[in-house]
């Protein structure tokens, strides 16, 4: 499968996180983006250490920057279980607006065609590392990462593209 890009309306699919109640929540990204302009951000994997010490910490630093120029949610996406993202989010006590979203089953992340086989490195299949801008659906922007490259699907990289 071709993996997303510029012009496609992004596919719909169920996500799930903990709500403010530590309750674990169902939520379909159609629901969370429709009418609005989001950002959408993958990483392979929740706690490892690009992610956790640069992709995941821009988006953080730069998230009244990005709502400034029109986002309106910022959407991190891994494929790990809702209870290790509910745990790496915590380990952001200075976020306020990143959402942190389980793709426990891989199903999202196939559907955007952005899977990466890791099972060499014993990590099974997870998300190409990417940062998509989405307009009520659409993409605006795709900035896809290379193997486990971190070069193009920063925050700065997005704000480039706002």
């Amino acid at each position: 499968m071709a993996p997303i890009a510029v012009g496609d309306v992004i596919p719909d699919g169920s996500l799930s996180y903990f709500d403010e109640e530590d309750k674990v929540q169902a939520v379909n990204i159609h629901s969370l983006a429709a009418g609005k302009k989001v950002i959408l951000f993958g990483v392979p994997g929740a706690f490892t250490p690009t992610c956790s010490l640069k992709h995941v910490p821009g988006f953080i630093e730069k998230a009244d920057e990005l709502k400034s120029k029109g986002v309106d949610k910022i959407l991190c996406l891994s494929v790990n279980d809702p209870f290790v993202m509910k745990a790496w989010a915590k380990s952001f006590p200075e976020n306020k607006h990143v959402l942190f979203l389980a793709d426990g089953s891989a199903k999202y992340t196939h559907d955007l065609g952005l899977e990466l086989d890791l099972s060499e490195k014993g990590l099974g299949t997870r998300s190409r590392r990417f940062a998509l801008l989405v307009d009520d659906l659409k993409v605006k922007a795709a900035n896809i990462e290379s193997g486990g490259e971190f070069t193009v699907s920063s925050a700065d990289d997005i704000l480039k593209a706002l």
